[in-house]
């Protein structure tokens, strides 16, 4: 075990989420909001100040820097990365942190008649006699990812004041706009020369992945004609109903709500419109490539059936891919999992392998050459209110992190 310095981690973190760094999707900027930068410029302050060196803001709001090497033994380059934008899920603005002392296992209150409660969340019992970190519940808290962030900067900081933990080159990216999937969009590869790396942005204390959704998003445009109801018969054409009848077409057990594990989903994400155009949005997951295809395969064979009804051109679906599974990029260096573990068993954690039901930007950069599985925050609940952060399983996370890199 390492001692750290848990009230200057927890005032580290706190500064962080201080800040409203939640991205757009409907921006077309990069980064898609101006407020990122903020968060952006406070870590290129803080990072030139510990001594890192290389340290630079992008033109495209990415953060880099390295810690040298301290031996002169050959190692391996290794990146550590995390996204300093939030979700918009969930409001990001005015956080209120608190920290909760010894955790006694019943509600806690946080204000304004919010509870967070075991019967809900039955993962807090873990947390018993713990501290636990929360917002005020009218916010997030931001521990997606600024958890991860905190954590990397405060494992730079020990290994600078104990140079007797020999590591090889370090090199650090803090990413914009992972949250709306535009995190690796401008990342600068040839500039980050890792031979592997981890992304800091997993969930409960032990988590390691490197298996993810694969992953398509969709826009499904539903054409109507709009006629005074009072003469309306035969004349109008209601893209309201053409909406809900999509919806009920849809597998019914195969949404967010009703799936686990490697189950896969079809998931509408958002709606606007009317009686002469509604749009909405879906996202389409699955762990196996051809399970996603034949998702895709299914809202095309939707769309033919209302046009059929409704008319050519009444329903138009677009469809972009957005990642894919990991898995099949690290299992050729699956050794970087085992060094994950091993990092994890020497901090006194029993590493949990699990799948990932959403991406982080370790998949796509993992599909752009360089290896990236994710690693453990310690939060729960990310992209709402309900959002916690129990401080013992930040401060494992420094302490793995300080494993992982060590010789």
């Amino acid at each position: 075990m390492i001692e750290l310095s848990k009230d200057k981690i927890i005032e580290r973190f706190r500064s962080y989420v201080a800040l409203d760094t939640a991205s757009d999707d409907k921006s077309e900027t990069s980064p898609s909001t101006a407020k990122q930068l903020k968060l952006a410029k406070l870590l290129k302050s803080e990072l030139s100040g510990l001594g890192l060196d290389d340290v630079a803001l992008t033109e495209y709001g990415y953060v880099l820097a390295a810690l040298p090497a301290n031996t002169n033994e050959k190692l391996p380059v290794i990146g550590l990365l995390a996204h300093m934008d939030t979700s918009n899920e969930a409001s990001g603005a005015n956080i209120k942190m608190q920290v909760h002392s010894a955790y006694d296992g019943s509600e806690l209150d946080l204000g304004k008649g919010v509870k967070l409660s075991p019967k809900e969340f039955p993962e807090l019992k873990n947390y018993l006699g713990q501290e636990i970190i929360t917002s005020d519940g009218t916010t997030l808290l931001g521990a997606d990812d600024k958890a991860g962030v905190c954590a990397i900067v405060s494992a730079c900081e020990y290994l600078l004041a104990h140079p007797e933990i020999k590591h090889g080159k370090i090199l650090l990216a803090f990413t914009p706009d992972e949250e709306i999937g535009r995190g690796t969009e401008h990342f600068p590869l040839t500039d980050f020369s890792a031979d592997f790396a981890y992304t800091v942005d997993g969930g409960a204390v032990g988590e390691l992945n490197y298996e993810t959704f694969n992953a398509c998003n969709a826009t499904v445009t539903f054409y109507g004609v709009s006629v005074h109801p009072g003469s309306a018969k035969n004349k109008m054409r209601n893209a309201v109903t053409m909406a809900a009848k999509w919806q009920m077409l849809l597998p019914a057990g195969e949404r967010p709500e009703y799936t686990e594990l490697y189950e896969g989903f079809y998931h509408s994400l958002r709606i606007n419109g009317g009686t002469d155009k509604v749009e909405l949005e879906m996202i389409l997951r699955d762990h196996d490539r051809q399970k996603l295809e034949d998702r895709k395969k299914l809202l095309l064979h939707m769309v033919d059936c209302l046009n059929a009804e409704y008319g050519a051109g009444s329903v138009v679906c677009k469809m972009e891919d957005v990642y894919c599974n990991m898995k099949e990029y690290i299992m050729p260096v699956y050794e970087i999992i085992e060094r994950a573990e091993n990092a994890m068993r020497a901090a006194g954690i029993e590493p949990h392998l699990v799948p990932v039901r959403g991406g982080t930007d370790g998949a796509r950069l993992s599909e752009m050459g360089l290896p990236c599985p994710n690693i453990f925050t310690g939060g729960h609940n990310f992209h709402g209110r309900f959002e916690y952060l129990p401080v013992p399983s930040l401060l494992k996370c420094v302490e793995v992190l300080v494993k992982l890199v060590q010789k």
